[in-house]
């Protein structure tokens, strides 16, 4: 099974993306509390994300992905521009959170 993320629809914002643009940072892989992510049956995405939207944290609530009954388990990111490409676990150390 392929787990499909469309970068498009990942809510950043623009400033932070250009933050990160700057340092070389990719947001995939920097430490972000306060997000939450659900794998809901697509039939039940729509009422999944009501149900989100429902609460103030929720307001940015959206779908980023499906998943696709393949062989095998990765997941893929489907970027802005260009070929899909794996999306692997994070080599070396996370950078420090800071409280």
């Amino acid at each position: 099974m392929n787990f499909l993320i469309e970068e498009k629809k990942i809510p950043v914002r623009e400033e932070v993306l250009g933050f990160f643009e700057i340092l070389g940072f990719d947001p995939l892989y920097v430490a972000n509390e306060g997000k939450f992510v659900a794998f809901v049956p697509q039939d039940d995405c729509d009422k999944a994300l009501k149900i989100m939207k429902s609460f103030k944290d929720g307001k940015e609530a959206t779908c980023i992905g499906y998943v696709e009954d393949k062989k095998g388990v990765n997941v893929i990111l489907e970027p802005y521009k260009g070929a899909r490409r794996l999306l692997s676990l994070l080599s070396g150390e996370q950078l420090p959170r800071i409280c």
